[in-house]
């Protein structure tokens, strides 16, 4: 299917998108985000692809990453389709963001993938199965709002399947779980119904689990570079560098991402709490309402695992992940101190110049 004949719909439109977008209705129009580079955007819009930059006054009030568009978003444009370009003067509210923080010692966040209705968690049935991992990603993915999946891949090398399904039971509760091999072509059928027309899904998982080859086998052709892991340590190259929105002839859109070496969180403790609830829930039975299940006597959480009900594996990661929300909650704080004061500096400064006249 060309672009050109794609109608809003089709690249996800809703009535969401048009109730915000009508304060621009006039010389403006409508595009989404498909990809990014070096500060200059591919964009769909309904009369085909155009490149398109961000305007000064954009770029100047964004506080940070997330004030920038990210692949997904919809965007309001200034299109001169003479010149195949256009200026993004706003970015539309964003029905779900999957973020991360920003890597580095910044505490910035950084959008992954914008507007997604379904987030395919994709880890190999190999060497890079990690259940610390899928912990983390399922937090991640409940905190952008779209409903997360989990895709085991390279379903061909392994010979007993119910060994990991087994270690997902107590993490991932009521999320569904898929077994997929493009060799094989297994699994891929149940994919397809998180790929209606207009709905998006994003791809997120570690270099070498086969997100490009998923996203091949979706395509029904090869369009992605794709490498081998290397036969040593199961890893694989960072294959994928630049996120996009690629759309499937089924109607259809994935967003493809890099594999990711730092999955730091952005979030909060609601989300936490809810992808931990086995503890959350044994804790309601500790002895002291603020128990830190650290050698606390009447510790139900302890009790669990002495009786093997709760691995113990799972109460350190649970403690992991709290201190770094902790950490990063700190250090929000500051920034947030840091720019108030700014901005009370620079309004003090402009009212001594004020009355200096």
């Amino acid at each position: 299917m060309e672009l050109g004949a794609l109608s809003l719909d089709s690249l996800g439109w809703s009535s969401y998108f048009a109730d915000a977008f009508s304060a621009y209705q006039g010389e403006y129009i409508p595009a989404r985000v498909a990809s990014e580079n070096r500060g200059f955007y591919l964009l769909y819009t309904e009369s085909g692809g155009i490149q398109g930059e961000i305007t000064g006054r954009l770029r100047h009030e964004a506080e940070g990453r997330g004030d920038l568009p990210a692949v997904g978003d919809w965007v309001v444009v200034e299109a001169r389709f003479s010149e195949g370009k256009g200026l993004i003067h706003a970015i539309l509210p964003r029905q779900s963001k999957f973020s991360r923080k920003a890597a580095g010692f910044t505490s910035e966040e950084q959008i992954v993938a914008a507007n997604i209705n379904t987030v395919f968690l994709v880890t190999a049935l190999n060497r890079d199965f990690n259940v610390g991992r899928m912990e983390r990603y399922l937090i991640m993915a409940w905190e952008s709002g779209a409903n997360p999946v989990i895709v085991l891949n390279k379903a061909d090398l392994c010979p007993d399947i119910s060994v990991y399904l087994e270690q997902l039971e107590d993490i991932a509760l009521g999320v569904p779980t898929i077994a997929t091999s493009c060799v094989l072509g297994d699994g891929l059928d149940r994919l397809w119904p998180y790929l209606g027309k207009g709905v998006t899904v994003a791809l997120l998982g570690s270099s070498g689990v086969g997100k490009s080859s998923l996203v091949n086998c979706l395509l029904g052709k090869d369009v992605l570079l794709t490498q081998a892991v290397r036969s040593g340590d199961d890893r694989g190259r960072h294959t994928t560098t630049t996120r996009d929105l690629i759309l499937l002839p089924a109607g259809g859109m994935v967003i493809d991402t890099p594999g990711m070496r730092e999955m730091q969180l952005w979030g909060g403790e609601e989300e936490l709490d809810d992808a931990f609830r086995d503890i959350e829930s044994l804790a309601q039975d500790c002895r002291f309402s603020d128990c830190r299940h650290a050698g606390e006597p009447g510790c139900a959480v302890a009790r669990a695992i002495e009786g093997g009900y709760l691995d113990a594996r799972r109460l350190e990661s649970y403690r992991k992940l709290q201190r770094e929300l902790a950490y990063l909650a700190a250090r929000q704080d500051q920034k947030a101190a840091a720019i108030e004061k700014s901005r009370w500096k620079s309004l003090s400064k402009a009212t001594r110049n004020l009355y200096k006249r």
